[in-house]
């Protein structure tokens, strides 16, 4: 019975189509493997995320109310309460349509490569290396900015309280970054502390503490303001950005994007899930309904519990003056920030795990080597390998814990460095928002605007699909967001130079190296559409 079970599992490695009801006789693990394997990978992390411990992957990385507390003062400045709550809402309308693309991309193509693979998958030949080795370092690039900002924000967060209750003390920008230090030190305890079998409870937990906060902050504050409640705030408009209510709307929906933007970030844990195809989707969706249903109800009960608009405005954490103005008490308003700040910790272990998969996936891309072709001869016997310098170094999974450590520290690393920004100078939060969010969707849209373009019939069997008019509908949506968010996240001047930079740099790795290199996995479409049509 078991030569008959792995002949018929080699069958659907070939790409022979199988009866649904021989799926279970397989075994839906070696189904996975073999959907997997038809990409040009063989599995090397265990599948230890059960649907719900990647929900809460996605959601604690989300956090999408406790985005709003990160992102609030920024929202306050473009236009006061009714652009607070506006951009909320109309921000999670946009990203959920751009999440919707990418999860039909994760059901019919699961890899912890995730968007950069899907870009080598659909791109036309003579432009597949250059395109997937820019989305595969802007997305590293992308996840290590938004984990920056998670730590800096944390860091913030914790300087916030020492001031509340000590205004006159003199912080230096240094103070924070000690603190950054600090925070990604702690941060990176569990992962190398908790195995990676329980890694499902701690994202689980992550979830229940935030949705247990959530919960506690908008029936505490409310009922503690009693009378003090202005619904009516929500309707005023007061921005001190210097900006004209039309293009400060904007800007603060761009803004609020960040709230849920991460929901992406489970694309790089499918293969650590069972049945990926079919359950991304799931998660994805399920992740933008929590997010939506946290943070729409904080920002309507924080905004119509203000008491003195531009206090709020001009203060060093705004959500903990918030709070206070509700509550009365400064030992309430305490209490509740300090819980937001332990949340705030509870986000990043899940955020390493994001930044290590997806620069490990990017390093693991190696092609077994081919005799020179000069045909091809960029991908000669000596140069047809990985995607970041070091790959073989950086492709290791770590023996004992399970994980691709090298890369769990490289990511630390580069967060380390890239926090010295808030020394230079105290508004770099708000260009580390835009420089996460910008480049995570310009990942999430490039695979897309190759769909856009009349690619769509390329895409392989899959268990979530939009359709043709919806898939159309929703690609050419995503471009064009892209283009106008993306012009308006690169206001002020600064953080067009930024990006600028960003790109000027893949493109000397490419030119100079990488081009020599750079193979991209090796698919079997047959095997790939056969292997996803027999669920």
């Amino acid at each position: 019975m078991r030569k008959k079970n792995l002949n018929r599992r080699d069958s659907a490695i070939m790409g022979e189509k199988l009866p649904a009801a021989e799926v279970q006789a397989i075994g839906e693990t070696s189904l996975d493997d073999a959907i997997l394997q038809a990409q040009g990978h063989r599995r090397e992390l265990d599948r230890s995320f059960s649907w719900t411990g990647a929900l809460g992957l996605a959601y604690s990385i989300t956090n999408s109310w406790l985005g709003c507390g990160a992102t609030v003062g920024t929202l306050l400045a473009f236009g006061g309460a009714q652009v607070a709550v506006g951009a909320v809402i109309i921000s999670a309308a946009m990203q959920w349509i751009v999440l919707l693309g990418l999860a039909e991309l994760c059901s019919a193509m699961p890899s912890s490569g995730g968007q950069y693979h899907f870009t080598y998958l659909l791109a036309p030949r003579y432009l597949r290396r250059f395109s997937a080795y820019t989305v595969g370092i802007t997305t590293i690039v992308g996840w290590w900015a938004g984990t920056s900002s998670g730590l800096l924000y944390t860091a913030v967060s914790a300087f916030g309280i020492a001031k509340f209750w000590h205004p006159d003390f003199h912080h230096e920008a240094w103070h924070v970054y000690l603190c950054f230090l600090v925070v990604i030190g702690l941060s990176l305890l569990p992962i190398f502390t908790i195995p990676q079998r329980r890694v499902d409870y701690l994202t689980k937990t992550t979830g229940i503490m935030s949705l247990l906060g959530m919960m506690i902050m908008v029936i505490l504050v409310p009922v503690m303001a009693r009378n003090k409640l202005h619904p009516q705030t929500i309707t005023q408009y007061r921005g001190i950005s210097g900006w004209a209510p039309a293009p400060a709307w904007l800007m603060g929906i761009t803004t609020g994007e960040y709230i849920y933007a991460a929901v992406g970030a489970v694309t790089h844990i499918s293969e650590e899930i069972p049945q990926p195809g079919r359950m991304m989707p799931v998660i994805f969706n399920a992740a933008m309904v929590l997010g939506v249903a946290t943070a729409v109800p904080w920002m309507v009960v924080m905004m119509s519990s203000v008491q003195d608009m531009d206090a709020v405005q001009s203060a060093f954490v705004p959500s903990l003056e918030i709070y206070y103005q509700a509550t009365g008490s400064k030992a309430v308003a305490t209490l509740l920030q300090a819980y937001m700040t332990v949340l705030y910790y509870t986000c990043i272990p899940s955020q390493w795990i994001t930044c290590s998969r997806i620069t490990w996936a990017f390093a693991r891309d190696v092609r077994i080597p081919q005799p020179y072709s000069p045909t091809n001869p960029m991908l000669s016997k000596a140069t047809t390998q990985n995607g970041l310098p070091f790959s073989t170094y950086f492709s290791r999974i770590h023996p004992h814990y399970s994980i691709p450590m090298r890369t769990t520290i490289l990511s630390a690393s580069f967060c380390a460095v890239y926090g010295l920004v808030y020394i230079a100078s105290t508004t770099a939060w708000d260009s580390i928002v835009n420089t996460a969010v910008l480049l995570l969707n310009i990942t999430y849209t490039v695979p897309q605007c190759i769909l856009a373009v009349g690619r769509r019939s390329s895409l392989p069997n899959r268990q979530f699909s939009l359709g043709w008019w919806g898939g159309y509908a929703v690609n050419w949506f995503s471009l064009v967001w892209l283009i106008v968010s993306g012009v308006l996240m690169l206001f002020p001047t600064s953080g067009s130079v930024v990006i600028a930079g960003i790109f000027v740099v893949i493109i000397l790795l490419w030119v100079v190296d990488r081009r020599k290199k750079f193979a991209g996995p090796k698919i079997d479409w047959e095997a790939l559409n056969a292997k996803n049509a027999i669920r």
